[in-house]
């Protein structure tokens, strides 16, 4: 089937967001693992689709502060392969233990780079974790929102979001000017991308930690909790849109410097 008939059948028309349950709108949900990863002097951050480095701006000088090696990995959303490959690239470069943090599509980008041993953790914020054979369009298709009918697919196959998508749906808890430059920055990602299924799942052999997004209008809740549940993550939940690291960038700070060993969330 060609993508721009899948993304038809996925994104077309107004989707509803599935209810969330009362335990999604929690504060925290309980720790289903312990965390025990070593410590991890590196954090490298990787972004979602719509988006670049600079999500993470809030972050990175809360981790920086706490003595960790931050690089936010500019993934070029061409290809899986491609994107898995520009994160094992700044995986290179560093040395010592790395912990892997990524957001949305960034997720099944860390899935399959998280296998390189350099990594000793896996943080997934609001994201998709495939499993093998499953892709972040699968995952999507099966748990639609309200911001799959504002994708748009140009004639090369890149898809972007539209303005109602970014300020109604992908960051709506911001304020009007960092959606405006939310809107106005935002990278396209190859359809073929989120299509490419996972083959090699390495959050099922490390340590991870999961956010869920309770307000997220573009990653279904849902899903993330079963995503977190099946890899047997230490979850929190906060009440955001999918841009939590935007949204809420104390408390995604503190909940990767437990990952990486640096401190405890609380």
């Amino acid at each position: 089937m060609k993508l721009s008939k899948v993304l038809d059948y996925t994104f077309g028309g107004a989707l509803c967001l599935l209810a969330v349950t009362g335990s999604l709108t929690s504060a925290q949900t309980l720790a289903a693992q312990p965390a025990d990863a070593q410590f991890a002097n590196n954090v490298l951050l990787v972004h979602g689709a719509w988006a670049d480095g600079s999500s993470w701006s809030r972050v990175i000088p809360r981790l920086t502060t706490a003595g960790l090696n931050v690089v936010a990995v500019q993934i070029p959303l061409t290809s899986l392969s491609d994107d898995v490959a520009a994160t094992k690239r700044a995986m290179s470069l560093v040395h010592g233990p790395v912990l892997l943090v990524g957001h949305s599509y960034g997720g099944a980008v860390i899935t399959e780079a998280g296998n390189d041993p350099k990594v000793v953790g896996l943080v997934f914020v609001a994201a998709f974790a495939p499993d093998k054979g499953e892709s972040s369009l699968s995952l999507a298709t099966a748990n639609p929102t309200p911001g799959g009918g504002e994708i748009r697919q140009d004639k090369s196959g890149f898809l972007t979001l539209t303005p109602t998508g970014i300020f109604d749906d992908f960051a709506q808890d911001l304020s009007k000017a960092k959606r405006t430059i939310l809107n106005a920055t935002q990278v396209p990602i190859a359809g073929a991308a989120l299509g490419t299924p996972a083959q090699n799942p390495s959050w099922k052999n490390k340590p991870t930690w999961f956010v869920i997004a309770a307000n997220d209008r573009a990653v279904s809740p849902e899903l993330e909790a079963m995503e977190a549940a099946r890899m047997n993550a230490t979850t929190i939940t906060v009440p955001t849109s999918h841009v939590a690291m935007l949204a809420d960038p104390e408390r995604i700070a503190r909940f990767i410097m437990r990952a990486a060993g640096a401190s405890d969330e609380r």
